[in-house]
C-alpha cells in the first residue's frame, strides 16, 4: 500500500510518551479502533521530555499485554521505531497520544509526543501528534474524535512528505469546542531556574522550574486558539535548518582563511 495514500484499511500504529498505562492512549484506541486497525506500542512508563532520545546501550525488550497492547522498555522514539520496524510493518499511519498537558509552542522540541510522531515520519510514513491541554485533564474523548475526524480527512488530503500535524485540544466537552484552527507555534519567555532543595537526608536535590509564560502567544498561534476554545493543528516540519542564515553565513564564510 502507497503510505501516502490512506485507504478504508488504514492500519495505525499507536504510541504515546506518558506510558503504555496511561488513560489518554486507552481513550484514543478506543475511538480509532471504531474506524481504523490500530495497534499500540508504547513505552512501559512515563517517558515525558524525553524528546527524540533513543535507548543505544541496552537491548529493548517488548512485553503482550492482557488488553493487545505492546510494552516496550524504552522510549517514545523507540516504540514507535521497533513497532514499525519489526512488529507491525505494513502501518500507513503513526498517532501519538494523548498526551496529559499541552506540547504548545518550544515545548514541541523536548515533547516525547511530538518526537514519536517525528520518528513515524523518519521510518516513511504520515504522523500526528495529538494532546490535550488542561490543569485537571479530564475530557480525552473530545480529543480522541477530534483526532479521528482529522485521520479521515488525511485520506484525501495526505501530508506532505517532509511534516507531521501537532495536535493541541482545550479540555473541554466536544459540545464547548468552538472549532479547528491551523496555527503556527508561539513562543514562551524563558523558564523558571532550577529549583535547589534537600531531601530527607540532607542532600542536595534539584527540580525544573515552571514553564515561561508566553512571549509569542498573539491570535494565529496555538497558545491563542487553545486559549479561546479551539483545537489548534499547527504542522511542522522535521527540517531544522535556518534557510534564511544560509546565503549570510556563506558570505562571511568565504572570507574565512583557514591557513591562518
Amino acid at each position: 500500500m502507497d503510505k501516502q495514500s490512506l485507504t478504508s484499511e488504514m492500519k495505525i500504529l499507536l504510541s504515546n510518551d506518558d506510558g503504555v498505562h496511561a488513560l489518554g492512549i486507552k481513550v484514543l484506541f478506543d475511538e480509532l479502533v471504531k474506524h481504523f486497525s490500530v495497534n499500540v506500542v508504547a513505552p512501559d512508563r512515563n517517558c515525558s521530555g524525553a524528546s527524540n532520545s533513543l535507548t543505544l546501550l541496552n537491548p529493548l525488550r517488548v512485553e503482550h499485554l492482557d488488553n493487545g497492547f505492546i510494552s516496550v522498555n524504552g522510549t517514545p522514539t523507540d516504540s514507535v521505531h521497533l513497532g514499525s520496524s519489526q512488529l507491525f510493518t505494513d502501518c500507513d499511519l503513526v498517532v501519538a497520544g494523548i498526551n496529559k498537558g499541552a506540547n504548545l509552542g518550544d515545548d514541541t522540541l523536548y515533547s516525547g509526543t511530538v518526537a514519536a510522531a517525528t520518528e513515524g515520519r523518519h521510518m516513511g510514513m504520515p504522523a500526528i501528534a495529538v494532546s490535550l491541554v488542561g490543569k485537571n485533564e479530564q475530557h480525552y474523548q473530545t480529543a480522541a474524535i477530534v483526532t479521528a475526524k482529522i485521520i479521515k480527512r488525511l485520506r484525501t488530503h495526505p501530508l506532505p512528505a517532509d511534516q507531521i500535524l501537532n495536535i493541541n485540544v482545550p479540555d473541554i466537552p466536544l459540545t464547548e469546542l468552538k472549532g479547528i484552527k491551523v496555527t503556527r507555534l508561539g513562543h514562551r519567555h524563558q523558564a523558571e531556574r532550577m529549583q535547589k532543595m534537600q531531601d530527607p537526608w540532607q542532600r542536595d536535590i534539584y527540580w525544573y522550574g515552571l514553564l515561561g509564560q508566553e512571549l509569542d502567544g498573539g491570535e494565529g498561534t496555538d497558545f491563542h486558539a487553545v486559549a479561546n476554545g479551539y483545537a489548534s493543528v499547527t504542522p511542522l516540519t522535521v527540517d531544522m535548518t535556518a534557510h534564511r542564515s544560509i546565503e549570510n553565513i556563506k558570505s562571511w564564510l568565504t572570507e574565512l582563511n583557514l591557513s591562518d
